[in-house]
């Protein structure tokens, strides 16, 4: 008979107090940024913009505790050895969670919130690192090293804040955009097909080739540095317009129709469309007078929103004993509510400068709508046993 743990259920695994922070993250960081925008409350910052503050954020904060979550728990699983549970996984659940709370206090306390992300993201990498390296899955150092480099980038962000380097707050927040965009790309060829395959109701075959593999390594990493260390506008629309061609093949290679009875499924596609609209927003930007921002959300909300939504919810069920193929009926709607914002915030400002700021707001608002949905759905299935009454 397995002993009951003497810590609660929340603490089992890295994915339950890391997606459950994550998610009421989302929530409190939008909804402080819409106030901020309609002029309900100042930020109280010194020595950043707004925007800077709102960037680090979704990207060093939200998203790190997605990835922390899901490599945490998916480590485990891939070399079977133990990752921090119990009170070493509180620790680190509570230094990620302290360096949000004092980002509030960014005018007099932004080194100190600087201390504990750093030591946040430095015992993640050791902690999702030893397992990899003791069981020589040498595989999975691709994954790694971008866990370093957005490890890297927010110390150089800090850095740049305190005024101990050069101002290179720009670099930082871009590169930790598209280091997570990479990570999702990198990733999904992975899983998305394996997942399609096992969830769909029939035998299906899906399209994958090592040149496409290949050629979308070199892309991403020739638009990835010409974007974020050099500016080269020719050469990163270049490989952004490959990217669409090579992200399309990939959407197309992977459907079958099957995946629209399944929001675990159909969600990866929606996510994977709207990384591919960033990549086409960003390539026809300039030509076509089209703000680079409409791209950056495109990569943000509809990519990396809708699919660590889309993740956190299959990760959730899964490990913990459910049913993969019957999910909460609410999923369906925080899933759709997330792609509609993404939606509004994207494609509509493409067409018309008009009432601009209406559909940021009203994309805001659908995002606070999604994620109130979806934690307060799977509240409960991160604080509680597993139902199979496993550890986990």
């Amino acid at each position: 008979m397995l002993e009951t743990p003497r810590h609660p259920a929340l603490f089992n695994l890295g994915f339950r107090p890391f997606f459950m922070g994550a998610s009421l993250f989302a929530i409190i960081s939008i909804g402080y940024w819409l106030g901020f925008n309609q002029g309900i409350y100042p930020l109280q910052l010194s020595t950043l913009s707004p925007f800077q503050w709102h960037a680090h954020e979704m990207i060093y904060g939200y998203s790190i505790a997605v990835i922390a979550g899901f490599l945490l728990t998916a480590v485990k699983s891939w070399t079977g050895k133990q990752t921090p549970h119990g009170l070493p996984l509180a620790a680190l659940f509570s230094l990620w969670m302290a360096a949000r709370i004092l980002w509030l206090f960014n005018e007099y306390a932004l080194f100190f919130a600087a201390i504990f992300d750093l030591l946040f993201i430095s015992i993640l990498m050791v902690s999702v690192s030893a397992p990899i390296i003791l069981s020589k899955q040498w595989r999975q150092l691709a994954i790694l090293s971008k866990l370093i480099l957005l490890g890297l980038g927010n110390l150089v962000f800090y850095l740049s804040a305190l005024g101990f380097i050069e101002n290179n707050i720009h670099t930082s927040i871009y590169a930790g955009l598209y280091l997570v965009i990479g990570l999702i790309l990198t990733i999904g060829r992975r899983i998305i097909p394996l997942f399609v395959q096992s969830g769909v109701d029939y035998p299906v075959t899906l399209f994958n080739s090592r040149w496409l593999d290949i050629s979308s390594l070199i892309c991403f990493l020739g638009f990835f540095i010409s974007v974020v260390f050099f500016e080269t506008h020719a050469i990163s629309q270049a490989t952004a317009a490959l990217m669409v061609i090579i992200t399309s093949i990939r959407i197309f290679g992977w459907y079958t129709p099957g995946v629209w009875k399944y929001p675990l499924l159909w969600c990866f596609y929606i996510a994977l469309v709207f990384i591919d609209l960033g990549f086409l927003l960003f390539a026809i930007s300039e030509p076509f007078l089209i703000s680079p921002y409409l791209s950056v959300h495109a990569f943000a909300v509809g990519g990396i929103g809708v699919i660590t939504m889309g993740m956190m919810a299959r990760v959730s069920i899964g490990h913990t004993g459910r049913d993969l193929k019957k999910p909460p009926a609410s999923l369906f709607y925080a899933l759709g509510l997330l792609t509609l914002g993404a939606a509004i915030r994207t494609i509509i400002p493409a067409f018309t400068d008009s009432s601009y700021f209406l559909w940021v707001n009203l994309s805001g608002l659908l995002w606070l709508l999604s994620f109130t949905l979806f934690f307060s759905t799977f509240f409960k299935i991160w604080t509680k046993p597993r139902v199979d009454q496993k550890y986990g």
